[in-house]
């Protein structure tokens, strides 16, 4: 029981790389998605409910997150009619973050993804947004998404750029200020 949540996780990675071999949009692959998107708030409910959480829990959140987000940008730039403005958007958001992980990784020697309002709202409205915008092409969700992505892989590199020490579970930038 003490390392379901880290079974989910990892279960979370393995159902996102089936994404990229099921038929993207179809029965199947919505199905999938559905299981990421469950398995990404049932390993975190676990965790905290049953007071399972821990380092390695938080390190297999973020990277199962990466992954599905990782998987997800590759699908839609494959299979996604996106106009030039926004394929360059999200370029410009998958830099800020590669250079939010080597920053990262040099400045703490690790892994360091954060848990923060925005990043999750950012996962939250990819999850929620990207069916609507498929199925019924609600052009606004994507800016919206865009937006929010930005805010989040920018707030990401100024925590990453100010802390003394890695804290996955900060809520945002506004805790690390000194009022």
């Amino acid at each position: 029981m003490s390392n379901l949540p880290n079974v989910i996780s990892v279960i979370r990675m393995i159902l996102s790389i089936c994404l990229l071999i099921s038929e993207p949009f179809k029965i199947q692959f919505w199905c999938i998605y559905i299981a990421c998107g469950a398995s990404d708030t049932a390993d975190g409910y676990l965790a905290r409910k049953f007071n399972l959480v821990s380092k390695t829990g938080a390190i297999l959140d973020s990277l199962g997150d990466t992954v599905f987000a990782v998987v997800m940008v590759f699908l839609i730039l494959l299979k996604v009619s996106i106009p030039t403005w926004g394929v360059i958007w999200i370029v410009v958001i998958v830099i800020i973050k590669l250079f939010s992980i080597l920053v990262g990784y040099f400045k703490f020697h690790a892994y360091s993804a954060f848990h923060t309002y925005a990043n999750k709202s950012a996962g939250l409205l990819l999850f929620i947004g990207l069916p609507f915008y498929i199925i019924w092409n609600f052009g606004f969700i994507v800016v919206l998404l865009f937006v929010i992505t930005t805010l989040a892989a920018a707030e990401e590199l100024l925590i990453i750029l100010t802390s003394k020490k890695i804290e996955r579970n900060i809520k945002s930038i506004f805790t690390l200020i000194k009022l």
